[in-house]
């Protein structure tokens, strides 16, 4: 299988390029500063299920628990750009619900790289 198939990488592909799309429109001076962060994070998700889908069973653990707690930090930075202003309540919630689909994915594949450990 292509690790483009993987349904977690599609999803925070996908997730990357809206991402992407809503930082052209937050202000410049949080686009310099918090929007590279939010940028940052995701892409260091997407790396980290990207590794991990070429490792054994065995070594994919650690990879999905970085995945997940950047995440998390993602999670922080989306909140932090809505009650700044530099990103509308819409595309908030946008995002918000993409994040909790790709924690609810890896949640899932860190659950059963624990089972079987």
């Amino acid at each position: 299988m292509n690790d483009f198939d993987i349904p977690l990488f599609k999803k925070v592909y996908e997730l990357y390029k809206k991402i992407y799309e809503f930082l052209k429109s937050f202000p410049r001076q949080d686009r310099y500063s918090l929007g590279q962060k939010c940028e940052a994070a995701i892409l260091e998700v997407l790396e980290q299920i990207m590794l991990a889908s070429q490792l054994s069973k065995s070594e994919k653990l650690l990879f999905i628990q970085k995945a997940s707690t950047r995440l998390n930090m993602l999670r922080v930075y989306i909140r932090l750009a809505k009650e700044i202003k530099a990103l509308d309540g819409k595309r908030y919630l946008i995002l918000q619900e993409d994040i909790d689909e790709v924690g609810r994915m890896i949640g899932g594949w860190l659950r059963s790289l624990q089972d079987r450990n």
